[in-house]
C-alpha cells in the first residue's frame, strides 16, 4: 500500500497542471434520426457560456474546454431543449458525443421544456419498459467489474450473476440462455472466450468496452425488434471514430490484458476508423484469477470502419474476433480446482467472430432505411483425457471426452423507420438468419461396459451437420396520444425451419407522465425461444439406430407483464419501482413424470446429455419486485442501491412445483463512488468506488452419495431436485486510482486497484461428489483477488 502512495505521489508531482480539451458529436432528431441543422449546443458553468451552431451534417466541435467534468445543454427550435451533466474531459482524448432531441408535442416558437439525458432511458426510442442505458464509463468505473458488460448488468435490478468465475446472468429469474446479444442491430452468437455451445456466458468477455457507445440492456416486454429471446436483451453497438484527429490509447490489466487501440478520420467523407487488439495478462499472476491454476489464454480484434457519407447513404464495416485456449493438466491442478480434476488432462481451444457491413440510406426527410448483413462464427472443442488408476503402477490413460461444436450464421436485417409526425414514429422490418450447426460429442460419463473392456463406452451423443433458417418479421409504432400519455404497441413473428413452426407475439407499453417528475409505465409482451440447440439435436439409440429425438420440439413460450413507477427526486436523484409477472409454457420435459424442464439449464458449460424424447409441456413462473435509488454523478459522487425480491419456480412432467436454480429469492446491490480533485487547478483526479453485493445461495440437488460411491460418479437425487439452498452470497469490492491530465500536451493517465471480495467471504460454488476422495466435497468461489491496470490516452 505504502508503494501505491507514493505512485500517486510521484505521478502528480510529474504531470503538474492542466490544458484543455474538445467536445464535439452530432446532434439528432430522436424520431428520424436525421442531422438537425443549425441547433445550439452550449457548455455552461463557465465564466462566460460559450456556445456553437451544428453545421449541414449536425456536427459541432467546442475546443479549449477546461479539464474535468462539464455541462452541455442542447436547444433547437420547435424540439425539447436537452442538458447532458457530468461530461468527463480529458487531455487524452475528444469526447465524442451522439445527442438526440425529441419535437415538442405542441409545435412552438420557443421551447422551455428541458431535459436530462438520464441512463434509465434506452436508446432505443421504442424501448420504454424495463430498459436502460449503459455507457463505456459505467463498465470501467464500477469495482468488481473487470471491464465486463455481462458483470456490470449485474448491479442493476432484477439481474443477478450466481458464478465469480463466469459472467453468466440471471435475468428475473430466467435461465441464461435466455439471453439475447445484439452487436450493430443484428443478434450474435455468445460474445465470450471459452464459450461453450449452447450458453450465453463465459469467464471473459471478448467486448472491448472501449469501443462501445452509450448502449441498452432490457429486461422485460421488448419491442418488436427483439425476438427469440425470454430472458433479457443486450443491444450493443460500437461508437465512431474521431473524424478529425487520430488518436491512441495503451493499456494494461490483470483481466483485460494487454491492449492498443487507434481511430482517426478515414476517406474525405467524414468517415473514421476505429481498431483495438487485446491479449491476456492473467498468466502473469498465477492461478486463482479465474477459478483455476491453469492458464488461460486469449486475445481478441475489435472494429468499425465507417466509410462516411455519400450519395448512397452511409456505409460502415465493424466485427470481433476471439480466440482463447486452456490446458488443465491434472497433475498441475489443485483439489478445489472449479472446472478440472487432478485425474484429467483436459485441453480446450474456442474461437468467436462476427463481421457486418452496415448501410443507412435516408428516405425524404423523416425516414431511413437501415440494412446489415453479417457473418458470425462460434467454435468450442474439448477433449479430456482420463488418467485411470492414477498414481499406481497400473496407472493408464484413455480418451475419455471430446467435443467438437460450431456455429455458423449469415444475418440478413433491413429496418425502415418513418417518423410521421412530431406525435407518431412508424418502425418495420425484418430479419432473416441461416444457420449451420456443425456438433460432435462422445463421452463415457455415466455410460455402462457392454464391450467387456473395463471401461465405460465411449457413446456419441452428437453427430450432426444441420441447416436451417429463423425468420423475424416485425411491426411496431411510437404514439405520443396527448403530452403526458405515449404508446407503443406492435407485433414481432417467428419462424423456424427446423420445426416449421409460425408463431404471433403482439407487444405492447403504456408511458403516463403523471406530475412533472411522476411517471406510470405498463407493459406486456407475448416471447418465444427455441429450446437449447444442445438438447435439440441429442441423439437416442432407438433399436439400433441414432435418432435426434428433441429436433421438432415446439418453441417455449413466454408472457411478460410489467408495471413501473418512475419518480425524480431532484435534479441527479430518481427512484424506480417496478413489479412483474412472467409465465413459462411450452417447456421441454420428459416424457415420464420426473424432475427435469429445459428450463433449468444453462447455468455452466454443459447441458444434460441424457434428456432425449423430450415434450412440450413444462411450465414455469418468474414473479417480484425490484427497486433501484440513483444519485448520478454530480458534485464528485454518485450512489446506486438496487433490489430484487422474486420467486422462480418451474414444473416438470411430475407435475410438482419446485425451486429453479436460479430462484435466489433476493439480490442487493449498493454502489457508491467519490472523485477527489488533485493538482493546482483542480483538474488530476483521485478516484475511490465500491460495491457491495448480498444475495440468496442458489437452490441445487443433493448427491446421492451411496449410489454415487456405488457407480463411480456423481448421481443426484432427482426426486429432490433443487430442494436445498446454498448459504447466501455476500461479496464487498473496492476500487481506487487515480487520473491525470497533462500540462502540455494531448495525453492523460489513469491507474487504478481493484481489490475484489476485499474480507476473503467463502461464498459456496458447489457441493459435488468427487471420484478421487469418494465424498461431497464442498467448493468455494474465488477468494481474495487484486486487479490493477492501468491506461495511456494520447
Amino acid at each position: 500500500m505504502k508503494k501505491i502512495i507514493l505512485i500517486f505521489a510521484f505521478l502528480c508531482t510529474a504531470v503538474g497542471f492542466s490544458q484543455t480539451g474538445v467536445i464535439k458529436g452530432i446532434v439528432l432528431d430522436k424520431q428520424s434520426e436525421g442531422p438537425l441543422v443549425g441547433a445550439t449546443v452550449e457548455l455552461l458553468d463557465q465564466q462566460a457560456d460559450t456556445g456553437v451552431i451544428t453545421d449541414l451534417d449536425g456536427r459541432f466541435t467546442i475546443k479549449d474546454v477546461p479539464v474535468g467534468r462539464q455541462i452541455v445543454r442542447v436547444s433547437y427550435i420547435g424540439f425539447e431543449n436537452t442538458t447532458i451533466p457530468n461530461i468527463e474531459v480529458t487531455t487524452g482524448k475528444d469526447v465524442l458525443l451522439t445527442i438526440s432531441l425529441i419535437e415538442s408535442f405542441n409545435q412552438l416558437d420557443e421551447v422551455i421544456v428541458t431535459t436530462e439525458t438520464n441512463k434509465d432511458r434506452a436508446n432505443n426510442k421504442l424501448a420504454t419498459v424495463s430498459a436502460r442505458q449503459f455507457g463505456v464509463e459505467e463498465v470501467t468505473r464500477f469495482s468488481g467489474g473487470r471491464s465486463d458488460v455481462g458483470r456490470l448488468a449485474a448491479n442493476f435490478a432484477g439481474v443477478s450473476a450466481p458464478d465469480d468465475s463466469r459472467n453468466d446472468i440471471v435475468v428475473r429469474g430466467n435461465s441464461p440462455t435466455g439471453l439475447l446479444w445484439r452487436l450493430e442491430g443484428i443478434p450474435i452468437p455468445n460474445p465470450n472466450h471459452f464459450a461453450s455451445f449452447g450458453t450465453t456466458g463465459g469467464p471473459v468477455s471478448a467486448v472491448n468496452p472501449n469501443l462501445l457507445k452509450n448502449s441498452d440492456f432490457i429486461t422485460s416486454a421488448f419491442p418488436s425488434e427483439y425476438g427469440n429471446a425470454l430472458g433479457g436483451v443486450f443491444d450493443l453497438g460500437f461508437r465512431k471514430g474521431n473524424i478529425d484527429d487520430f488518436e491512441f490509447s495503451a493499456q494494461v490489466g490483470v483481466f483485460t490484458g494487454v491492449e492498443a487501440m487507434a481511430e482517426g478520420p478515414m476517406g474525405s467523407k467524414n468517415g473514421s476508423f476505429l481498431l483495438s487488439a487485446r491479449y491476456s495478462l492473467v498468466s502473469l499472476v498465477g492461478g486463482g484469477a479465474g477459478g483455476t491454476s491453469a492458464t488461460p489464454n486469449y486475445s481478441d480484434v475489435s472494429f468499425n470502419f465507417d466509410f462516411g457519407k455519400g450519395k448512397l447513404g452511409r456505409l460502415s464495416l465493424f466485427g470481433i474476433i476471439g480466440t482463447s485456449d486452456i490446458e488443465f493438466l491434472g497433475n498441475d491442478i489443485d483439489e478445489d480446482d472449479l472446472f478440472a480434476a487432478e485425474d484429467e488432462n483436459a485441453f480446450v481451444d474456442s474461437q468467436f467472430g462476427v463481421i457486418g457491413l452496415k448501410h443507412q440510406l435516408p428516405v425524404g426527410k423523416n425516414s431511413f432505411l437501415r440494412t446489415i448483413v453479417a457473418g458470425s462464427y462460434t467454435g468450442n472443442k474439448f477433449t479430456a483425457d482420463r488418467l485411470i488408476d492414477k498414481d499406481t503402477s497400473q496407472e493408464r490413460i484413455i480418451l475419455y471426452t471430446e467435443a467438437d461444436n460450431s456455429e455458423s450464421r449469415v444475418s440478413f436485417s433491413t429496418l425502415f423507420n418513418s417518423k410521421l409526425s412530431n406525435r407518431a414514429t412508424l418502425r418495420t422490418g425484418v430479419l432473416v438468419e441461416g444457420y449451420k450447426i456443425d456438433a460432435f460429442n462422445r463421452d463415457r460419463e455415466k455410460q455402462p461396459d457392454t464391450n467387456g473392456d473395463g471401461d465405460p463406452d465411449l457413446f456419441t451423443f452428437r453427430d450432426f451437420d444441420e441447416n436451417f433458417t429463423i425468420f423475424q418479421p416485425y411491426i411496431q409504432g411510437q404514439f405520443r396520444l396527448t403530452e403526458k400519455i405515449t404508446f407503443n404497441a406492435g407485433m414481432h413473428s417467428q419462424y423456424s425451419s427446423l420445426n416449421e413452426q409460425f408463431v404471433f407475439e403482439p407487444r405492447a407499453a403504456l408511458n403516463f407522465q403523471l406530475a412533472p417528475n411522476h411517471k406510470l409505465n405498463i407493459g406486456y409482451g407475448l416471447h418465444h425461444q427455441s429450446v437449447p440447440f444442445p438438447l435439440l439435436f441429442l441423439n437416442e439409440e432407438v433399436n439400433g439406430e441414432l435418432i435426434q429425438t428433441n429436433r421438432n420440439l415446439d418453441l417455449v413460450r413466454s408472457n411478460h407483464y410489467v408495471l413501473g413507477y418512475d419518480v425524480k427526486l431532484g435534479n441527479d436523484w430518481r427512484g424506480k419501482i417496478e413489479v412483474y409477472n412472467q409465465d413459462i409454457d411450452n417447456a421441454a420435459i420428459e416424457s415420464f413424470p420426473s424432475s427435469y424442464s429445459s428450463l433449468t439449464e444453462g447455468a455452466d458449460f454443459d447441458f444434460d446429455d441424457d434428456k432425449v424424447s423430450l415434450i412440450n409441456g413444462g411450465t414455469g413462473f418468474n414473479r417480484g419486485i425490484e427497486f433501484t435509488l440513483e444519485k448520478f454523478f454530480s458534485n464528485s459522487y454518485y450512489g446506486l442501491l438496487t433490489g430484487s425480491f422474486y420467486e422462480s419456480k418451474y414444473e416438470g412432467s411430475d407435475g410438482i412445483e419446485r425451486n429453479s436454480p436460479f430462484n435466489n429469492g433476493y439480490v442487493v446491490n449498493a454502489l457508491a463512488g467519490k472523485e477527489f480533485s488533485l493538482g493546482g487547478k483542480n483538474k488530476n483526479i483521485l478516484f475511490v468506488d465500491s460495491r457491495l453485493t448480498f444475495s440468496g445461495g442458489r437452490y441445487y440437488t443433493p448427491v446421492d452419495l451411496a449410489a454415487s460411491q456405488q457407480a463411480g460418479f456423481e448421481v443426484l437425487q432427482d426426486d429432490l431436485a433443487f430442494s436445498q439452498q446454498y448459504d447466501d452470497y455476500f461479496r464487498w469490492d473496492v476500487k481506487f486510482g487515480i487520473k491525470l491530465n497533462s500540462r502540455n500536451k494531448k495525453q492523460s493517465h489513469r491507474f487504478f486497484v481493484d481489490l475484489q471480495n476485499v474480507t476473503a467471504n467463502e461464498n459456496i460454488f458447489a457441493r459435488r461428489y468427487n471420484r478421487l476422495t469418494n465424498n461431497v466435497d464442498q467448493i468455494d468461489q474465488i477468494g481474495f483477488f487484486p486487479d490493477v491496470g492501468y491506461k495511456f490516452q494520447f
